[in-house]
């Protein structure tokens, strides 16, 4: 099984986003050292917790600092951008990492409804709702498919990275994101970490799966929320400071990511939002607890790939969890 890392870049409590950029980088080389397939990173906008508001710019970093393990973003959220302006962006990181570089597609805002309208160039209305059209579009770039006629097919011509592309990917947590991976014919990862025991939609996916160019089977990813210590108390102790971000998200609120001790206190002196992950998967535990999570979960989903995510407030936890699933599942490591 190929296994992969997502990326929040999370900014603890009394830290930065630089250290935290500096850490995604730190970790993104730990990780290719491990034996990771995939390492990519995610777009979230106007937060104390998350660092990654360019994933573009952080892959190109990540790309300086690495050698050969698989980069990209997970994901760019469209429908804030211009078809072209993406695929000019991904098109120049192919070019400087070739064979390198995933787009990985979102449609969801990254942020709440005023950061979505702040990062319009026009606000005097919505953006409209017509991701299927930009999707299409964008492929007709890394593709040179538009059609003849088409007002900006010399466009295509003009990519940086010229045959360099890259892989692209549809991610999603619901029905439609699973419907355009199977019409456009594109890889689909499925977010279980947002919206947590969603097999129906890669088997929906697999089954009106359409082959394209790009892809003549279709090809199942899953994104789980995975946190490995040495005991299943001890991951359990560092799952607590994601609980209480969660719940503050869910009132509204953003915050850095506190210690585990306060995160402990705070949630004992609000019970009622002790559960405030339920829905959601969580794997948390020693490796052999962990890997029996994570394999049950790939069955589930059908999936080819899983991708781990977690945000801990300690940096060294974070490289000691993904350093013990490499070892449970017996990666290939290579020397540091």
């Amino acid at each position: 099984m190929k296994l992969s890392v997502l990326d929040q870049t999370p900014i603890p409590d009394g830290s930065s986003g630089a250290q935290a950029l500096a850490n995604s980088i730190d970790l993104a080389r730990h990780c290719e050292a491990l034996g990771y397939h995939r390492y990519w990173v995610a777009e979230h906008h106007a937060s104390a917790a998350l660092a990654g508001a360019a994933p573009e710019v952080l892959i190109a970093a990540l790309g300086a600092a690495t050698s050969h393990i698989r980069l990209g973003s997970g994901g760019i959220m469209l429908p804030h951008y211009s078809p072209f302006k993406i695929a000019e962006v991904f098109s120049l990181l192919s070019a400087l990492y070739p064979g390198r570089i995933d787009l990985g597609l979102g449609r969801a805002p990254g942020s709440d409804q005023r950061t979505a309208v702040a990062l319009q160039r026009d606000r005097r209305q919505h953006a409209p709702n017509d991701f299927p059209n930009q999707l299409a579009e964008l492929r007709g770039y890394l593709d040179d498919t538009l059609p003849e006629g088409h007002p900006f097919a010399p466009l295509a011509a003009t990519l940086p990275g010229g045959s360099e592309k890259p892989e692209l990917w549809m991610l999603g947590s619901s029905p439609d994101s699973a419907a355009w991976a199977a019409e456009f014919g594109l890889p689909y990862c499925f977010a279980d970490f947002i919206a947590g025991f969603g097999a129906a939609n890669t088997r929906n996916y697999r089954a009106g799966f359409k082959p394209s160019d790009a892809l003549a089977a279709p090809q199942t990813m899953v994104a789980l929320w995975t946190v490995c210590a040495e005991t299943d108390a001890e991951a359990e102790r560092l799952s607590l400071s994601s609980r209480m971000m969660l719940a503050h998200l869910l009132m509204g609120k953003s915050i850095a990511v506190p210690s585990p001790e306060t995160a402990a206190a705070w949630l004992a002196e609000h019970p009622e939002m002790a559960q405030a992950r339920a829905g959601r998967r969580v794997i948390a535990g020693s490796p052999a607890t962990v890997r029996a999570g994570i394999e049950a979960a790939a069955v589930e989903y059908g999936a080819d790939e899983v991708m781990l995510v977690n945000i801990l407030y300690d940096h060294a936890a974070r490289r000691r969890s993904y350093a013990l699933v490499a070892e449970a599942f017996s990666l290939d490591a290579i020397a540091a």
